[in-house]
């Protein structure tokens, strides 16, 4: 009969390096990014005020359904984020379900640098309070999923025709799943195993839960094998070909290991 022991120094570093691969969703959450791209457009710099990113959700606030992200709230030059570049502002772990909608606060340092002279824009209170796109996405357990805002610059400064110039934002969302999860139960629950999902090089881990439910996520699409690691006394057991799709979390059932 194995214990945890007998894997000893192999286990250890893929302890170590499983342990910073995970990340730290508990069960029944989701996490979500946002982040911001930009089409190129003929200035010197756009440069954007942003002091808070909000969703809307179920779990959000009862009375309105909004819960804020946490971010890196400053300006933002969008030109710097073109050609398939993206900055992340902010992430959130949520219960999994659905969000409809996301909500972009901007404040008032918004600026536009033509010739190399920079030019205040002038942003509508309205979009201060909170610049909403629709989304309108179902969140799965275990999965990470992107939502990037495409800014269009070009399409977003508007000329008054006397020098000065307009904030109006043209932002299209894009919604994306990131990776995939693997989940099940080991039993009995008093073996309380560590387990590695590993592929090539690579390790993710976790530890099963007090109800012997298991979740392990952050996983990149490809075949894993899933090695449980007891306390003394029950058997190590190890499950091969366990296949892993984006936005997919793959159950393997019950687990035994007496």
């Amino acid at each position: 009969m194995k214990s945890r022991m007998v894997y000893g120094t192999l286990m250890f570093g893929i302890l170590v390096a499983g342990l910073f691969a995970c990340g730290d969703k508990s069960a029944g959450t989701s996490r979500l990014e946002v982040r911001m791209t930009d089409a190129p457009a003929d200035y010197q710099e756009v440069n954007v005020d942003i002091q808070g990113v909000q969703v809307n959700s179920q779990t959000g606030d009862p009375a309105t359904g909004w819960q804020s992200l946490t971010i890196s709230k400053g300006v933002y030059n969008l030109l710097k984020f073109s050609n398939g570049l993206d900055t992340l502002l902010g992430h959130v772990d949520l219960p999994a379900g659905h969000v409809s909608q996301i909500r972009l606060v901007l404040g008032t340092n918004n600026s536009v640098k033509i010739n190399g002279v920079t030019t205040a824009l002038s942003t509508p209170s309205a979009q201060q309070s909170g610049l909403k796109l629709q989304i309108n996405t179902d969140l799965k357990e275990g999965i990470t999923y992107k939502i990037l805002l495409d800014f269009d610059a070009a399409r977003s400064i508007v000329s008054t025709g006397s020098g000065k110039f307009n904030l109006k934002p043209v932002i299209r969302t894009i919604t994306t799943a990131q990776d995939g999860a693997i989940k099940g139960i080991v039993n009995p629950m008093a073996s309380a195993p560590a387990i590695y999902a590993i592929t090539g090089t690579d390790t993710v881990s976790t530890f099963a839960g007090a109800t012997g439910g298991f979740l392990v996520h952050g996983l990149g699409a490809g075949t894993y094998r899933l090695v449980f690691v007891p306390k003394a006394g029950y058997q190590t057991k190890e499950i091969t070909n366990v296949a892993v799709s984006i936005n997919t979390v793959t159950d393997v059932g019950t687990v035994s290991l007496n």
